[in-house]
């Protein structure tokens, strides 16, 4: 037998699970479906383990699109208060831990326990784990075929995500519902990612892997700039850590990455203001400012003696040394890919859809909500608030 209902949400995840609960909660009658056996993956992984689940400075400035303004509606409704003001009605402990990003106390499974709870106030059927084999237009009705029978429903919700982590299931299916309804699409590629370098050219910096230091990184033109002032981590393939994969979401391929590794010292003056009273040798004195062996290793790969005393250097020596530590110029060939990208950049190109519904114009009752479309958050609980508001935007219109 064929079952009706209002609304299909396909995806139980962060954006899927909030609309399900926000249009169940109206009233809807809601079957929310998901192919996987284990229930949201990825707030369960995220923030090692206790969630990022918002960043209290949340604005649109924090998003990228193509359509930059797209984000406005939904995230000026709902607010990371208005996320805090659900978890307080939980009793759900939770901790700033850097620049606005709030965290649980305990586990993640405090945030995937209370939108269960907020499903099941609102009636929600679940079908999990379950496929989804088609969608089609039926009449003024969507018929979703499942392996679990046919449901038709007034409208259907995609909250399928993008691309990134494939272990805990992400798959293309919101790609190939668009491109079925004919929808235009930004291309996705892997964001908040670590980016690599050619073998080659990173062998000197193998033996760093495991360092880490607060930098600033930038990348773009002044139209498209990126710039962050975070921490650094060297791997055995290349960059990684906070200020990278900030950064990832910004750098086009072929395009140098500048790192200033010592931000708060202009090193090329440090030097030569020194060199009258220094005793040190370059690598003693650099190792003030540099973890020793990022020091020592920086020496070698810039043709520098490290034994060489500072005092005995020319000031256009010094010059082209701080050069290379304030203003390091790389080029990646590449990123670890979606295999290690916190979220996928692109999706759905939201001047496909409506702002205020999440609803695509020329398909009435079809929405995309959450990462699946062009709206990616920075790291730091931005994404994880962009699926509540999203989520919520759509809930409130089925």
């Amino acid at each position: 037998m064929t079952k009706q209902v209002d609304v299909v949400v396909i995806g139980a995840g962060a954006a899927g699970m909030m609309c399900a609960a926000v249009a169940g909660q109206r009233g809807k009658s809601v079957v929310l479906i998901d192919h996987a056996a284990k229930l949201a993956e990825k707030i369960r992984i995220s923030g090692g383990g206790r969630c990022n689940f918002t960043n209290i400075d949340a604005t649109p400035q924090n998003f990228l699109s193509q359509n930059p303004h797209f984000c406005k509606s939904a995230l000026s409704r709902y607010t990371p208060q208005d996320f805090l003001a659900l978890m307080k009605r939980y009793r759900i402990a939770y901790h700033e831990k850097h620049k606005g990003q709030l965290f649980c106390d305990d586990t993640a499974e405090d945030i995937i326990n209370m939108l269960k709870a907020e499903c099941a106030l609102g009636n929600v059927a679940w079908r999990m784990p379950c496929n989804v084999k088609a969608i089609n237009k039926d009449g003024e009705l969507f018929r979703i075929e499942t392996d679990a029978g046919d449901i038709l429903a007034n409208s259907v919700v995609i909250a399928t995500g993008g691309l990134s982590i494939p272990k805990i299931g992400a798959t293309d299916f919101a790609y190939r519902i668009a491109k079925q309804f004919d929808l235009k699409m930004v291309e996705p590629r892997p964001a908040l990612v670590p980016l690599t370098f050619d073998a080659e050219s990173w062998q000197p910096f193998v033996a760093l892997a495991g360092i880490a230091l607060p930098v600033e990184v930038e990348t773009g033109s002044k139209k498209a700039r990126g710039y962050f002032k975070e921490d650094l981590l060297f791997t055995h393939r290349g960059l990684s850590g906070p200020a990278i994969l900030q950064i990832s979401s910004f750098w086009q391929p072929g395009a140098p990455l500048i790192i200033n590794l010592v931000p708060e010292v202009d090193i090329a003056e440090a030097l030569i203001e020194g060199k009258s009273s220094s005793k040190k040798n370059l690598g003693n004195q650099l190792a003030q400012w540099l973890p020793s062996r990022l020091a020592d290793e920086w020496l070698i790969v810039n043709g520098f003696k490290g034994d060489a005393r500072v005092a005995d250097m020319q000031d256009k020596q010094l010059r082209q040394l701080g050069a290379s530590i304030n203003r390091w110029s790389i080029i990646p060939n590449g990123s670890e890919g979606y295999r290690k990208a916190e979220v996928t950049l692109g999706g759905i190109d939201t001047r496909e859809l409506s702002q205020q519904t999440m609803m695509v114009n020329k398909v009435p009752g079809l929405h995309f909500i959450g990462e699946s479309v062009d709206v990616t958050g920075w790291l730091g609980g931005y994404n994880f608030q962009w699926a509540w508001a999203s989520g919520v935007a759509a809930g409130q219109a089925v």
